[in-house]
């Protein structure tokens, strides 16, 4: 008797690699909003125009070329070649491109989040759970920046590493080239080689450790081979523009103690925030499978996990480096405790409650795992590039910066030939490269590694209006300030006799350097006379960054 074929029409069907792989969307379109979403970090902005500007000049840059204040000196472009490749989709797309792909970057390590889990966990539905909550913890940093890339590579490397450790050992050699690439698309790559050096710890320990010669004789053989792979690993990060030049400056960048304390994303997370939702139980289970894992002797698992833990306790940045590098132990713990439940001393319905939910894991698994051509993905991944294109589309499909939190109708007073210096925060600067490069050149913007803490300081000075706040503005002859109406700047501009309103819609204020004039002739002057807040539209709130505090601006952005 012959097992009968499968209805070859369960090959369009969805699988749960399908659902994966769509998460990140539903989080963005569902729950978040969108496109916007996406764009929610004007970092974008100086990404795409130095991508543009390499594309014209065919070189890469190492001078600055988008501030006034810092013009000409020295600048690492280290994610050139993710501005490369998007600043072209944005020449020949337009941005609903470079948030499209984006997009898809985000849920295609998702989908390898998954199929990395399922590996290590039997049971479909944990698996899946597991990952879904790893993309809800992660969508805090669903932006089209460079970092993307590092989640997936981190994935991609983690899978590999995986499969090693499951005697699969020639891929190994495939690491090196994927860091080249990494090097030169983000900064991150030094999370693909702390992935490589914990499992060749954890093959060392256990070699150090373990009472079976011929598993010590195993894990001394994986281990010489990981540290020979992570070597050449390490010396494939110097093949960048900069050699090792970048390393030097990243290093001293990442030791900077002013930095970790004013740019906000390398503070710990803030638990009230809506991420702590999400990671909090993870973090809850990763100690657990940490411990687990020790007890089985999985030295690798158990490194790597408290190693995250801590970093994501440390910094809100490393948080979705966490979650992925957390899901596939958590899921295989879950599994086997879900194992041992069956036959626990515990009421009746529990382990009939068990009983059940695995077998229809496993039935669900065995139909998940028939072949699928993924229809679903790619039907949902051209509906969404059709609404992207679509000609009054929803807002949520609308690729470009939010009006409501950046300047776009204070853009054309900003062109004119009045405003030649002009000073905003760094969110907004990145907005106005994006907008006015090459027109207008920024006071500062989101690169602080380039500014460094001495320039930072002075400017964070300005926004929280320091005694000497003048002063700095005087230094770089700034002669047009643009701000959100509701920061504290706003209120000492409006109270300075040095600065006149000049334009004014709700969300941001412009600002003209010179003397107010004696006699009020217009109702802007009015209220720059009285104190009040001159606005066109009444809509508090507005104006401020999504990432800032808005009673008082004490934090920087990072650089992507």
């Amino acid at each position: 008797m012959t097992a009968s074929k499968p209805n070859p029409m369960v090959r369009l069907l969805p699988s749960l690699t399908d659902v994966a792989f769509l998460l990140p969307v539903a989080f963005l379109f569902l729950y978040l909003d969108g496109a916007r979403t996406m764009l929610g970090d004007g970092d974008t902005g100086w990404h795409v125009r130095t991508g543009q500007w390499i594309l014209r000049n065919g070189r890469i840059p190492h001078t600055d070329m988008f501030s006034y204040t810092k013009a000409g000196q020295p600048w690492f472009a280290w994610e050139w070649l993710w501005d490369l490749c998007f600043g072209w989709l944005h020449q020949t797309w337009g941005m609903a491109a470079v948030v499209l792909v984006s997009i898809l970057v985000v849920c295609l390590t998702f989908a390898l989040l998954f199929r990395l889990v399922r590996r290590k966990c039997g049971n479909a539905l944990i698996a899946i759970g597991v990952t879904a909550i790893a993309a809800a913890g992660s969508s805090i940093h669903f932006l089209a920046r460079p970092h993307l890339f590092t989640l997936l590579f981190a994935v991609i490397f983690y899978g590999i590493l995986e499969s090693a450790s499951d005697g699969k050992r020639r891929a190994l050699w495939l690491l090196p080239v994927l860091m080249v690439v990494w090097t030169n698309v983000h900064g991150g790559f030094l999370v693909g080689l702390l992935l490589v050096g914990a499992y060749a710890a954890g093959e060392a320990i256990t070699w150090l450790l373990d009472t079976d010669a011929e598993r010590r004789r195993v894990a001394l053989g994986n281990g010489k081979l990981l540290a020979l792979v992570g070597g050449v690993c390490g010396l494939a990060t110097f093949v960048n523009p900069y050699f090792y030049h970048l390393h030097v400056h990243i290093y001293q960048y990442l030791r900077d103690p002013f930095l970790w304390k004013t740019i906000e994303e390398f503070r710990p997370l803030d638990f009230q925030s809506p991420a702590a939702l999400y990671f909090e139980p993870m973090f809850f289970l990763g100690v657990a499978a940490a411990v687990w894992t020790l007890y089985r002797k999985r030295f690798s698992h158990t490194i790597l996990v408290l190693a995250w833990a801590h970093l994501a306790l440390f910094s809100v940045r490393n948080l979705p480096i966490f979650l992925l590098i957390a899901a596939p132990p958590i899921a295989e713990m879950l599994e086997a405790l879900a194992g041992q439940l069956k036959s626990a001393p515990l009421a009746d319905w529990v382990r009939n409650t068990v009983t059940r939910f695995e077998a229809a894991a496993a039935e669900f698994g065995a139909v998940d795992r028939l072949p699928r051509l993924h229809a679903a993905s790619a039907v949902v991944v051209v509906a969404l590039a059709a609404a992207f294109y679509m000609p009054a589309a929803s807002f949520k499909f609308q690729a470009e910066y939010d009006p409501a939190r950046y300047p776009s109708k204070a853009l054309d007073v900003l062109r004119s030939s009045d405003s030649h210096r002009i000073f905003t925060h760094d969110e907004w600067g990145d907005y106005l490269i994006y907008n006015l490069y090459p027109l207008k050149k920024v006071f500062v913007d989101g690169r602080s590694d380039f500014y460094g803490a001495t320039f930072d300081e002075k400017y964070i000075d300005v926004l929280n209006v320091k005694y000497d706040w003048e002063q700095n503005l005087s230094r770089y002859d700034v002669d047009t300030i643009v701000m959100p109406v509701d920061s504290a700047l706003t209120g000492a501009l409006k109270q300075s006799r040095s600065w006149r309103v000049v334009y004014d819609d709700g969300i941001a204020i412009v600002f003209r350097h010179g003397a107010r004039p004696q006699t009020p002739n217009s109702e802007v002057a009015q209220h720059q006379i009285s104190g009040a807040p001159y606005t066109k539209f009444q809509n508090p709130g507005v104006g401020t960054p999504q990432h800032r505090n808005p009673a008082t601006v004490e934090f920087i952005k990072t650089r992507s």
